[in-house]
């Protein structure tokens, strides 16, 4: 206790209000926890450990003492009610374990996803299907532990390149396989960030440590690349091999396609480039000055007419020409965001001319 940093720890006032808060059940489990923590058990048989707050006859680690609730690792709730993290037993990795109906369209697409051994595969893989324990018509899911795609933020021009090459190529790779994610969308794009943060991070509270004292800092995406996926294949697709990819409704997140309909079918593949072209716009385009070179690409990919829309060959096609254009020192510059300061601007440049520098220092050195 005594290594803890000052501010994980209680003035005698605040110790008596947290007492108080405890008391009255503030951190108690949430009811979506309490149907985690009834799975404990199945689920730490199986290989797969929760964390501590989810442990049989849990009670808080603060309790009777003078830590700051904030900086205790039980304290953490989750946030979403159908997916848990946990680490894997046999290796250590961390996972996370979502509830979702059995027999579903989801599950099945995931898995066949998952079958497809290709460099191109961005899709999240299943790594384990298990029975739920307590309802026989759901099943627990278990992947791979993932981050949202943009956090932490992007830094430099060359990693947003990044993440657009391999967007496209996951897209190619779906399509390919006579699947429509029809749900391409922020929250359904994620990265393996672990090598961002070689020291482990918690999986909650992701800016801090594991266990959930210190702020970590990310290191650099493009001296450390991560590698992005596809999620979440819940209103998705897989077509027959050799049919057109019609389908009808206007659904997913993003719902602007010119041609979606109800009623009227509609190419689910075109729909698709569509969404990521609008994910490209709305996420970096009208975030960052500087990414001019892609707004033709994301033109192409949203074109009204389906028709005159770019598939997602033609889009890596013209992406790729796109890149072969891009010199290192514009990819190694920094994001400059569209809300930025003039002051902002010129301390920030500063910085990063001195990064520039380093770089090529590193590189006489090496």
């Amino acid at each position: 206790m005594d290594s803890l940093p000052r501010y994980a720890y209680l003035s005698p006032e605040a110790e008596q209000i947290e007492a108080e808060l405890t008391r009255q059940g503030v951190y108690n489990l949430l009811p979506a926890e309490v149907n985690w923590q009834k799975r404990q058990q199945f689920l730490d048989k199986r290989g797969y450990k929760l964390r501590r707050r989810y442990q049989p006859g849990w009670k808080p680690s603060w309790d009777q003492t003078n830590l700051n609730p904030t900086y205790c690792e039980d304290s953490i709730m989750l946030t979403t009610y159908n997916v848990i993290d946990a680490v894997r037993t046999r290796g250590g990795d961390r996972v996370s374990i979502k509830r979702t109906p059995k027999g579903t369209k989801e599950i099945d697409i995931a898995q066949f996803l998952t079958s497809i051994h290709a460099t191109d595969n961005h899709c999240v893989p299943v790594l384990e299907v298990l029975q739920d324990p307590f309802e026989p018509q759901r099943a627990l899911v278990v992947m791979p532990y993932l981050r949202p795609f943009k956090d932490p933020d992007f830094d430099a021009v060359g990693e947003i390149v990044d993440f657009v090459s391999q967007m496209l190529e996951g897209l190619h790779f779906l399509h390919r396989n006579c699947i429509a994610h029809r749900d391409i969308a922020p929250p359904n794009v994620m990265m393996d960030g672990r090598s961002l943060y070689p020291q482990g991070h918690h999986p909650v509270r992701r800016k801090f440590s594991e266990d959930a004292v210190y702020e970590v800092a990310p290191l650099s995406r493009l001296e450390h690349p991560v590698r992005y996926f596809y999620v979440d294949f819940g209103i998705s697709i897989r077509f027959a091999e050799g049919f057109p990819p019609q389908a009808t409704g206007v659904i997913g997140r993003y719902k602007e396609a010119p041609e979606m309909s109800y009623d009227v079918p509609y190419d689910a593949y075109k729909v698709d480039v569509w969404a990521l072209g609008n994910l490209f716009l709305k996420e970096f385009l009208e975030v960052y000055h500087g990414l001019d070179f892609l707004q033709p690409l994301v033109d192409a990919m949203q074109r009204a007419d389906p028709a005159a829309r770019v598939s997602t060959q033609g889009a890596m096609t013209m992406f790729n020409s796109i890149q072969a254009r891009l010199n290192n020192p514009l990819l190694r510059w920094r994001l400059r965001s569209r809300t930025e300061s003039a002051s902002e601007r010129v301390v920030y440049d500063t910085v990063a001319v001195a990064r520039e520098g380093l770089y090529h220092l590193k590189r006489l050195v090496t």
